[in-house]
């Protein structure tokens, strides 16, 4: 049988699946492009905003136009959150919750001769499994994607994830390390350590397991030369946590601290934990550990009840704190969370002028940064091959996440080599001059 699989979402989802797609092969499907005619057709999607509801719907819909006689497959956060409206849906044949998406094959055998799996959507809110995938790899790639943690008790105003994947999950280390030795002697260089809420690894644990812990293991590994983080919370960072880290010589230094606001004011409607004075002393722990380390951030331009006033806190905010890069998003109103019901919702031409005004600063930060590497040596991981200005190089990012390229050279790809940053700026690559394979 053919099938194709079409992800939405988050890092956590596409690593959810590529293991979905491992697991259709080793059992003797044919992987095909979605937009080809198949058999089967997963789509792993996504219910962070009422869009992305959306567009898991079209996906859907699209699947099923495309061969009305195939199994149309809706799998993961929206299929948890609405359930039952999509029960209703003629274009979807089998529904398959979080924590179950490892039951794939099982679940569409079952389907196929005439059973019904009644457990596919479990109650998400009260397991403490953490749901075992895995992934191959593919020796064409240089550096990686890892899920090494699932679920969230933060339950910020605006989200409702928390709902849709469960409380705090875990991977266990000893499983993680035996993924990574396997990616590592394929030729992965670089991981990238994700989880839904990646700061609470090993909460709920009962033998005190850390984040740093699971660093470490990695660092041991034959090959890893780097391990980069994703998406962290401000209260992570510490004294201790950034002195561990900084002690690792593979920890790539650039961090993604979560802010989503520069007002105190809509930190607290938001029901994030923090205020901007500890996240600036945050930024000042890592900055005082690690030399001009890439900051980055999310920010929600126009969530409910923000004033001129409160906007201009989060742009001077930002300015104050000068990231290497910012992700923009104006709020997207998400029914079944708090903020959805708060009252003086923010009018659609505010909220464009506004992340109008924050992605023009957020242009003007990462240049200036990009600019402070200018005629110093770096180190890049070389991933592919690009054209610029009609000659070929060797583009890859710096530890910092910096995109940089080298003049092609024969047996450089997959290589961490040593170069100076010297030329004019290309779109988002700067050019680089090759020094040595490190």
């Amino acid at each position: 049988m053919k099938a194709a699989l079409h992800n939405l979402g988050c890092k956590v989802n596409a690593y959810e699946t590529e293991a979905m797609k491992q697991d259709l092969e080793n059992n003797g499907y044919e992987i095909v492009p979605f937009d080809e005619m198949a058999d089967v057709y997963i789509i792993n999607t996504c219910t962070v905003t009422n869009i992305a509801d959306r567009k898991s719907r079209q996906m859907l819909h699209r699947a099923k136009k495309m061969n009305p006689e195939a199994l149309v497959v809706a799998a993961g956060c929206y299929v948890q959150a609405a359930a039952d409206q999509l029960q209703e849906d003629a274009s979807v044949d089998i529904l398959i919750g979080n924590n179950r998406k490892k039951d794939l094959v099982s679940i569409i055998g079952n389907h196929l001769e005439g059973r019904q799996d009644d457990d596919a959507i479990i109650d998400i809110n009260t397991t403490q499994e953490y749901e075992e995938l895995h992934i191959p790899g593919d020796n064409e790639c240089t550096r990686i994607n890892i899920k090494i943690q699932d679920g969230c008790n933060q339950f910020c105003s605006y989200c409702i994830i928390p709902y849709a994947r469960g409380r705090v999950r875990s991977r266990s280390i000893q499983d993680v390390v035996k993924e990574v030795e396997t990616l590592a002697a394929k030729g992965y260089k670089e991981v990238i350590l994700n989880g839904i809420h990646l700061s609470s690894y090993g909460t709920d644990f009962e033998d005190g397991t850390t984040l740093i812990d699971v660093i470490r293991e990695i660092a041991r590994i034959n090959g890893i030369r780097r391990i980069r983080l994703g998406s962290l919370e401000p209260r992570i960072i510490t004294e201790d946590f950034a002195q561990s880290l900084c002690r690792i010589p593979q920890i790539c230094p650039h961090f993604h601290l979560s802010l989503q606001s520069g007002s105190d004011e809509i930190l607290g409607r938001m029901n994030r934990k923090y205020s901007t004075g500890e996240y600036y002393e945050k930024c000042g722990i890592l900055r005082k550990y690690f030399d001009n380390p890439g900051i980055t951030t999310d920010i929600i331009a126009g969530f409910p009840g923000e004033t001129e006033e409160e906007f201009e806190e989060t742009r001077a905010f930002l300015d104050k704190v000068r990231f290497s890069d910012v992700h923009v998003f104006k709020y997207s109103r998400r029914q079944g969370t708090k903020a959805a019901a708060m009252k003086n919702q923010v009018t659609a031409s505010d909220k464009t002028h506004r992340s109008t005004v924050l992605i023009e600063l957020a242009a003007d930060m990462s240049r200036e940064y990009k600019e402070t590497f200018q005629n110093r040596e770096v180190e890049i991981l070389l991933e592919e091959e690009v054209i610029v200005n009609g000659k070929k190089y060797l583009s890859g990012y710096t530890g910092e996440y910096i995109r940089a390229a080298v003049e092609y050279g024969d047996g450089l790809l997959n290589e961490i080599v040593s170069a100076r940053i010297c030329g004019p700026k290309s779109g988002e690559i700067l050019l680089a001059e090759f020094k040595n394979v490190v």
